[in-house]
Order: C-alpha cells, then structure tokens, then sequence
C-alpha cells in the first residue's frame, strides 16, 4: 500500500490508497485505475523496490530517472545510449517528449548525459509545432546547398578536434550530421496522420494536440524505427490537487 505526507494542507496525515487493486498478468496486482495496464504486465518491468529519504519533487525525480537526489549524473536512457547505442542512423537513440503543460519539476536535467559525452543526452521533441526547430530549409536554402554548408562547418570543426582533442568537438559534428538527416527522417517517422482510424481509437489520440496518449503513439512510431529509449512526461500538480475538483480522489 502507497502512502504519502499530505504536509502543505492542514494537519499533515498520511493517506492511504483509496482505491481497488486487480490481478493482471502474472498475478501482479496493480490500481484499479488501469485495467488495461494490468493485462500487459507480461510485457513490463514493474519496479517496486525503490526507496528513498527525499520528500520534495526535483530530488525524487533526480532518484528515479539517475539514481542519485542532486543533478550532475546520467540519466537511463543516456547510458543505454552509451551501452547500446542506436539502431537507425537517422533518428536519435533517445528521445524525450513532453505533455501536461509544464517540464516536470527537475526539468531537463532527467535527461542529461551528466559527465558522459553530451551525443548521449535525450533529444526533446516538441508537442505542438514541428517536432524539432529548423527542420525546414530557410529561404533560399535548398538541400544541396544545406549540404555543403555542413561539410563546410565540418572540416573546419575537424581542424579544431586535431588541434584541441576534445571529445565534445567530435560531438558537435556527429550531431550536425545527424540534424540533417532528421530533416528527412522525423516528418516521417512523426506524422500520425499515416495511423489507421483503429490506432487512434485505441490510443483516445487527437492529432495536433499536445497529449499523453498522442506522445505514447509516437513513441511506438520512434521504437518501431529503431530509436532506443523514449522517455515520456506528463507533467501536472501532485495528487493531492490544489482544491477539491483536481486531485487523485
């Protein structure tokens, strides 16, 4: 059973569950909330096993997403980045999607790469407009000349990195090149317009709208092209609400 300190409303108390519990796959018991949930388990790794001794948002998040309470380490999906690597050339190994409103309350720093190479840190895509800034050429920019103002910056980043050695230089042109395949690449792989009538009613989507369920059909697209963590935020006020129509309850 969860418990937590309702400790910024009246008398703190702690507050139990207060709901059902049902059997899902593989006898795990989960909330009544989530029936559907429940019959995927067999594909799921539920941890229940973390404990922690901090009590305030950005630190817990901190714990779960790095291991660690203070910012300055990689997160998960950085290191399965670094472990792994990524299986498409043309998407990002780790992407990060937001909805609900707001960053949580740690912000970007859940998806650093800490003091691991900065090529291994989430890359944000945005809900509402183009997934990611400049995927369009400017005026009077077409593909080819695009091309060789990256090779261009290229070579002269590639001096530098001879000279100076560092690491990050290295990454600066990696994810140069990457971006411009990612012109190509995340229209694509991003268009939820190509799911069937079915897909959408499944996932309660509505394009265009910066929502839970339309990153979570996304982020079957990204997974489908190889891309190999995706990470997703939904971000709103605590369970305890700020009044009596917003809470858990």
């Amino acid at each position: 059973m969860l418990f937590r300190s309702a400790f910024i409303k009246g008398h703190p108390l702690l507050l139990g569950h207060q709901h059902g519990w049902i059997r899902g796959q593989n006898g795990i018991e989960v909330c009544e909330l989530f029936p559907h949930l429940a019959q995927q388990l067999g594909d799921v790794t539920l941890v229940r096993s973390m404990v922690t001794d901090q009590f305030n948002h950005a630190p817990a998040e901190h714990l779960l997403f790095a291991g660690a309470p203070r910012p300055g380490r990689p997160s998960m999906g950085a290191w399965l980045s670094l472990g792994l690597g990524s299986q498409n050339r043309d998407l990002p190994g780790y992407v990060v999607m937001l909805s609900g409103g707001s960053q949580p309350s740690a912000g970007k720093a859940l998806w650093s790469a800490g003091f691991l190479p900065t090529v291994h840190q989430g890359c944000e895509f945005r809900s509402v407009g183009e997934p990611v800034l400049y995927l369009r050429d400017g005026d009077g920019v077409d593909r080819a000349r695009r091309e060789r103002l990256l090779h261009a910056a290229n070579e002269l980043n590639g001096e530098h990195l001879a000279a100076a050695g560092d690491p990050e230089t290295a990454t600066r042109m990696a994810q140069a090149e990457l971006a411009f395949r990612m012109q190509v690449s995340v229209p694509e792989a991003t268009d939820l317009s190509r799911e069937s009538a079915e897909v959408h009613a499944l996932y309660g989507t509505t394009p265009g709208r910066p929502t839970l369920a339309n990153n979570c059909l996304l982020a079957r697209r990204l997974v489908e092209r190889g891309v190999r963590f995706v990470q997703l935020h939904d971000t709103g006020w605590d369970i305890h609400g700020t009044g009596p129509a917003d809470d858990l309850m």
